[in-house]
């Protein structure tokens, strides 16, 4: 395994994850807003599932997001 390549390689899949991430979120989060679903000062429980093939890895991630 090259680990520059493998490194280089997980680190623009994680970018491409957080930056598509946070757009959905706030779309979401604006369009519920919008609607009258929230009220803009929630705090909103998340979760981020991280799976890999190949090597049986689930991941993950539990967190809240803070509206104000």
């Amino acid at each position: 395994m090259n680990e520059d390549v493998f490194n280089t390689s997980v680190r623009k899949f994680l970018k491409q994850v957080g930056v598509t991430s946070q757009r959905e979120i706030e779309k979401a989060v604006r369009d519920a807003i919008a609607s009258g679903r929230l009220k803009g000062s929630e705090k909103l429980p998340a979760k981020m599932v991280l799976t890999v093939g190949g090597v049986d890895l689930t991941f993950t991630v539990d967190g809240e997001l803070e509206l104000a």
